[in-house]
């Protein structure tokens, strides 16, 4: 079985840049508005072990973060500058997470398609 490591910082980057030669014009000027250099944050249930999760997002108080053990990308809320509130475990790619998160502000509503973590992860 193959040991689990933390993304690095080069491959996040790259997966960022992937994104944003895809994104359109509207999404891509929301981006830029949200966007931040990718930064770790700490989350006390799953983040010890990778030192913490990359955000490279922040939006009010709310982050898009990339959960490395689950291989895609969150949004969770904080409440502490550099502490992750709530862990999901969704496989969202980048693109997705900036789509939900310009449309709630568009239209309006509450967030949906949050994955909690599996249970054998909990034990």
């Amino acid at each position: 079985m193959e040991e689990w490591e933390p993304i690095s910082l080069k491959e996040l980057n790259n997966e960022i840049l992937k994104t944003e030669k895809d994104l359109d014009e509207e999404l891509k000027n929301f981006w830029n508005l949200i966007k931040i250099d990718p930064v770790k944050w700490s989350e006390e249930k799953y983040g010890e072990l990778g030192g913490g999760f990359w955000v490279v997002g922040i939006f009010g108080h709310q982050v898009i973060w990339y959960n490395d053990i689950e291989e895609g990308f969150n949004i969770s809320d904080y409440k502490t500058f550099g502490e992750i509130e709530d862990y999901w475990c969704n496989q969202d790619e980048l693109v997705h997470v900036i789509y939900r998160l310009f449309e709630l502000i568009k239209f309006g509503g509450e967030l949906t398609r949050r994955e909690g973590p599996s249970p054998n992860l909990i034990e």
